[in-house]
C-alpha cells in the first residue's frame, strides 16, 4: 500500500531481489563447498538462538543426506531436527530429479542476517533460497529509492556482507509492475527461469541462447527448455495442468 512521505511525495515500495553473503554462516559455508541446497522459511529468535525451518534438498538421496550431515556437523549450529523424513521425489524432466527433506536449526542470533534486514523494512516475500555460497532474497520494502539504498548499505556495513540488488522493480497498490510470481515455481524451475531472464533470454533479440545458458547450468538444451516450457505455463496460465508439476 502506497503512503506519503514526510515531503509529501507519494511513496509506493519495491520488490527487490537480492544476492547476498555475510560471514559465519554455516548455509553459505556448507552450500558454497556442497551440492545441493536451501530454502530458508523465516528466522525466529527463541530462547536466545536463531531457529529457522529449512527445506534441504538435492538430486539424490546420498546427495542429500551427505548436505545434511554437514549440517549436523557444523560448529555454527546447535541442533538440527527433521521435520518431515519424507524423500519426496518428484522427477520434472528425464533425469532430472529432486528429493527434499523439511529442518528445524538453531543456531547463533548474530550469525543470521535476517533481523539486520527485517528490522529496516525489508520484508520476506518468498523463501529464501541458499545455494553455491550465496543467499538469495525477494523481499519488499515501502520507502522510496535513496533510502533502499541507504539502509542496505547499513546492513552491508551492520553485518560485513556483500548485497547485489539483482532486480528492482516498483510495488503499485500492493501489485509488482512487471513482476512474475516465481514461487509458483519448484526450485529448479525457478534457477532456470531466473537465470534466463538475468541474462536477457527474454528480450528481442535475445541476448543469449539456450544452448549457453544450458552449457552455464550443465544440462541439455532440451532439458532447459522444459524447464522454462513448464515455467512459463506456471506464469502465465495459473489454470495449468502444469501448475501442480
Amino acid at each position: 500500500m502506497a503512503r506519503e512521505g514526510r515531503t509529501g511525495d507519494r511513496i509506493e515500495g519495491s520488490r527487490l531481489q537480492l544476492d547476498l553473503w555475510h560471514p559465519d554462516c554455516f548455509t553459505l559455508e556448507i552450500t558454497e563447498r556442497l551440492p545441493g541446497g536451501l530454502l530458508g522459511h523465516g528466522v525466529h529468535a527463541i530462547d536466545g538462538k536463531a531457529t529457522c525451518r529449512f527445506t534441504a534438498y538435492g538430486r539424490s538421496v546420498a546427495e542429500l543426506e551427505t548436505l545434511v550431515e554437514a549440517i549436523r556437523a557444523s560448529s555454527r549450529t546447535d541442533s538440527v531436527r527433521e521435520v518431515d523424513h519424507q524423500y519426496a521425489t518428484g522427477v520434472e524432466t528425464p533425469g532430472t530429479e529432486t528429493v527434499t527433506t523439511g529442518l528445524v536449526v538453531q543456531y547463533a542470533l548474530a550469525d543470521s542476517i535476517n533481523d539486520a534486514l527485517v528490522s529496516r523494512g525489508f520484508i520476506p516475500d518468498e523463501p529464501v533460497r541458499i545455494t553455491g555460497g550465496r543467499e538469495h532474497w525477494t523481499v519488499v520494502i515501502h520507502e522510496d529509492r535513496a533510502t533502499i539504498e541507504a539502509r542496505l548499505e547499513e546492513v552491508r556495513t551492520e553485518k560485513d556482507a556483500e548485497i547485489g540488488v539483482e532486480s528492482m522493480t516498483t510495488l503499485h497498490g500492493g501489485v509488482t509492475a512487471g513482476m512474475f510470481r516465481t514461487d509458483r515455481l519448484s526450485e529448479r524451475q525457478r534457477e532456470v527461469f531466473e537465470l534466463a531472464r538475468r541474462r536477457h533470454y527474454y528480450r528481442w533479440p535475445r541476448a543469449v541462447a539456450a544452448a549457453d545458458l544450458a552449457d552455464e547450468l550443465g544440462i541439455a538444451e532440451a532439458t532447459l527448455l522444459e524447464h522454462l516450457r513448464k515455467a512459463e505455463s506456471k506464469l502465465l496460465d495459473p489454470d495449468s495442468p502444469e501448475h501442480d508439476r
